[in-house]
């Protein structure tokens, strides 16, 4: 298990800088934990709750809440199915029990080499485009059976580490806004004239 790592320390303090309240911010400082390990390890959460200023037990609920948070190791690549109803038409669940075959694991299982994690999954947004697939949340639309099998070879070649990076990486290029050209965090808290939510009309 793993708290962050010095480095992610100072990354997880510039994105705090942007929350008025920093419990706010501990969606992105999840992400950061998953990037970091694959995962989001306990030591992470404690580490995180430590630094937003809530309980342990706080951060569980937010990170158990979301299906992209992964409370234990998963593969290299986290290779998900739909069989949703467009899918399904379209031959998700036949794309599923090929996806089992090529990876020789069942849906919810690991290759004992640790490179893919095979998961069943409700829709993902992606229902013109059936029968669909994600690859560490990178989608492939209309997929075929041999179409998968090639994806599968690739990735344990190791022949598309540009377009799908490790399972946690969210994206390349790490958001950094320099100090001057900063908006600067708000107060939720302070009242504001006029307010920026008004429940009732302003009495003369």
């Amino acid at each position: 298990m793993a708290r962050l790592t010095p480095e992610n320390v100072t990354v997880a303090t510039e994105i705090l800088s942007r929350y008025p309240r920093p419990k706010s911010a501990l969606i992105p400082l999840l992400h950061l934990a998953q990037e970091q390990d694959g995962w989001v390890t306990d030591d992470a959460m404690e580490h995180l709750a430590e630094l937003v200023g809530v309980t342990p037990a706080e951060v569980v609920g937010t990170c158990s809440f979301y299906e992209m948070f992964k409370r234990e190791p998963v593969g290299r690549y986290l290779v998900n199915v739909c069989t949703n109803i467009s899918c399904q038409l379209l031959g998700g669940e036949e794309l599923l029990a090929h996806a089992e075959e090529v990876l020789g694991v069942k849906a919810g299982g690991t290759t004992p080499d640790g490179t893919f994690t095979l998961e069943d999954v409700e829709c993902i947004a992606a229902c013109t485009e059936a029968p669909c697939l994600q690859v560490n949340y990178r989608y492939f639309h209309k997929i075929t059976h041999d179409e998968l099998g090639t994806l599968v070879d690739d990735l344990r070649a190791g022949r598309r580490t540009e377009e799908i990076p490790p399972h946690g990486v969210v994206a390349r290029i790490r958001q950094h806004i320099p100090a001057d050209r900063a908006a600067g965090p708000a107060d939720p808290a302070v009242n504001v004239e006029p307010p920026w939510l008004a429940t009732e009309e302003k009495k003369p």
